[in-house]
């Protein structure tokens, strides 16, 4: 064969072969595409299933957080009843049987409206003739009486009492002599002081709003009192209890066992707050625009307060430098909601544990006793531990996420589980010492008069005029704390010198 030839033959056999490494190159490079794209795609898929799953594990979350959050009311909770509207009432309370029938108990003494021994009118009704023959009777002597008492108000009257300054010329030295007035009588017309602690009592006492109040006056005295005039009636009275004040914060910081809480309220369209600090015999009020220390510091006790404070763990109580003693009757709802919502076999023994060691107290205290013997305290605390090492074991403490930022977010009873570890001292103190009660309640019922007062009069129209309310209000209760009324209070705060002394 022609060697031109061959070499033509081999030639196009390589480009034969040239071309099909070509069109292999080019298969591949469009697999090798495809294949790119795949991995690409299948990376997107992968974070974008690792997106969803966050958010689908947030959502699973956030859906359980508001699922509990409706399971809450005031029985596991610390939300008032008002907030039980509209949900299915549940049988079971924190609150044992007393074993007691209702009404009033042996030797309890009752309320019956008896007779006076000094009646202040007595009417005489005389037989004029005889109801069976029809016989003049008016001569003849009477053989006695058969008395009824009726208890009633004497005709509501506005009494309007007019002063006169006598006038007259000394002969001697032709001086001009004026009579001086009563003290209390400054002004040419004036609401005397009767009817001004009315205005203060109905104001700040059973919380009427002022229209109301004026409305009151006008049905029963035929009188409307304006508003303003009611404003500086209360405003007196506050201007009167200065002194009264400072000895109150006094004798407070001198308390052994002191209570405080706080509650909103709206002025201005801002929520602000009223703080309390109460005891036995004390209450005091104070309205502030915030919640913290900031407004506890103006409040001038805590901050030099040494004694054992009871409260409801609001974090900004444990800044002050003092003995802490947490209300038991908060953990018991939470505990509450924990074995029902969170299915916590803890929270139940726990809750258990309190209410038995609550009854053991009580005893020892029917009994005199003191305080706790050294022994029976260390085995309480010991139970206790035991309870917690159980707990812990039950609801570890969940894992950080890899790449999940902040803090790991728990349950409502792994949080417990921290506090119950964290402040067993605090929780346990009424056993330890039998002068702190188990519960706040002394702060939470004299802190629920506010909640009264808005349900009943709006919000305040003023700063000043809640701090003349929380003033009133003060005195008030301590006044009653202590044996006086409300009326014959505010007749020493218009009439006398309030002192804590008096009260």
């Amino acid at each position: 064969m022609d060697k031109d030839l061959i070499i033509q033959v081999q030639g196009e056999q390589i480009k034969r072969q040239l071309a099909q490494i070509e069109w292999f190159q080019e298969k591949f490079n469009e697999q090798q595409f495809l294949l790119n794209e795949q991995h690409s795609l299948l990376q997107e898929q992968r974070s974008l299933n690792e997106k969803l799953l966050l958010e689908v594990r947030y959502l699973t979350e956030r859906v359980a957080e508001l699922e509990n959050n409706q399971k809450k009311d005031s029985h596991n909770s610390s939300k008032p009843p008002s907030t039980d509207i509209g949900k299915v009432k549940r049988t079971q309370s924190l609150r044992g049987s007393s074993g007691k029938r209702p009404g009033g108990q042996p030797g309890h003494k009752g309320n019956t409206l008896e007779m006076s021994e000094s009646p202040d009118l007595i009417v005489v009704h005389l037989v004029e003739s005889c109801t069976c023959c029809g016989m003049n009777l008016q001569g003849q002597s009477s053989q006695g009486y058969q008395s009824r008492q009726v208890f009633d108000l004497p005709p509501i009257k506005l009494q309007v009492t007019e002063h006169r300054s006598e006038i007259k010329n000394c002969p001697c030295c032709q001086a001009v002599n004026r009579a001086p007035f009563p003290v209390e009588v400054t002004q040419k017309v004036q609401y005397g002081t009767e009817l001004q602690k009315l205005a203060v009592y109905f104001n700040n006492y059973q919380l009427l709003p002022y229209k109301r109040t004026s409305d009151m006056f006008e049905d029963l005295l035929g009188h409307r009192i304006n508003e303003a005039s009611l404003v500086s009636m209360n405003q007196r009275c506050a201007d009167n209890l200065a002194g009264f004040i400072g000895e109150l914060k006094e004798a407070i910081t001198a308390q052994p066992v002191l209570h405080a809480d706080e509650t909103g309220y709206y002025y201005n369209g801002a929520r602000n707050w009223l703080h309390v600090l109460t005891t036995e015999e004390h209450t005091l009020y104070m309205p502030h625009a915030k919640r913290g220390t900031e407004a506890m510091d103006d409040m001038g006790i805590l901050a030099s307060y040494k004694g054992i404070l009871v409260h409801d763990f609001w974090k900004s109580y444990l800044e002050y430098d003092c003995t802490h003693a947490l209300c038991n009757v908060h953990h018991l709802r939470d505990l509450t909601f924990c074995q029902e919502v969170e299915n916590s076999p803890w929270a139940g023994q726990m809750k258990g544990f309190l209410l038995e060691l609550l009854q053991k107290v009580n005893q020892c205290k029917e009994k005199n006793i003191e305080a706790a013997a050294p022994e029976d305290l260390l085995c309480w605390q010991q139970k206790y531990d035991g309870l917690l090492e159980e707990g812990c074991q039950m609801h570890p403490p969940p894992q950080k996420q890899k790449g999940k930022r902040g803090a790991v977010k728990k349950t409502k009873t792994q949080n417990l589980l921290q506090r119950f570890t964290d402040h067993k001292e605090s929780i346990l103190k009424f056993a330890a010492h039998f002068n702190v009660p188990f519960g706040n309640n002394l702060a939470e019922q004299a802190i629920r008069m506010m909640k009264l007062k808005q349900k009943i009069s709006g919000c305040f129209r003023s700063g000043q005029g809640a701090q003349t309310f929380a003033t009133v209000r003060s005195y008030i209760s301590t006044s009653q704390k202590q044996g006086i009324t409300a009326m014959d209070a505010l007749n020493i705060a218009f009439n006398g010198i309030p002192s804590l002394a008096k009260a």
